[in-house]
């Protein structure tokens, strides 16, 4: 009998390390949390002063009470403030990324495939005129043999 050895868990854990889509995962979330400070920069030193020379910076301090007085710890508040604060961070971020590297992203890839389309069309026109002329030789071969025939009768 042969009794099947399951692999040690350092076995499975370096099976797990060597795909490739868990490398590509690391590298995705370094660069993105890299690229979410050059976001919040941009956010905090360029949009939020705009947006704050219209109205405030801050939201936070926007609520609505819901019971008769709110003082402190009384009463039940409604912070719609801080949710309109992060939905529009969200907007804003999402703006910035779409502008900064979806948008330029699609547009390098929609070229790349067109160049590669184009360099395929090219070879295809080659081939189809290789094949041609591979098609007269031979053809011109066969026409030299027949004349070669019909004068030795």
């Amino acid at each position: 009998m042969s009794a099947k050895k399951e692999p040690s868990v350092l076995q499975g854990f370096k099976a797990f390390l060597m795909r490739g889509n868990v490398i590509d995962l690391a590298v995705a979330v370094v660069i993105g949390a890299a690229f979410t400070n050059i976001v919040n920069a941009l956010v905090k030193g360029i949009i939020n002063p705009l947006v704050g020379a219209i109205g405030t910076q801050n939201l936070d301090n926007y609520s609505t009470c819901l019971s008769g007085s709110c003082h402190g710890t009384h009463g039940i508040q409604l912070m719609w403030g801080s949710v309109l604060g992060a939905a529009l961070s969200f907007l804003i971020t999402a703006t910035v990324v779409y502008f900064l590297m979806v948008l330029p992203m699609s547009k390098y890839l929609a070229r790349q495939a067109d160049r590669k389309a184009a360099r395929e069309g090219t070879k295809e026109i080659v081939e189809v005129t290789e094949l041609e002329v591979l098609k007269e030789i031979r053809d011109a071969l066969l026409a030299q043999r027949a004349a070669g025939h019909d004068d030795k009768r």
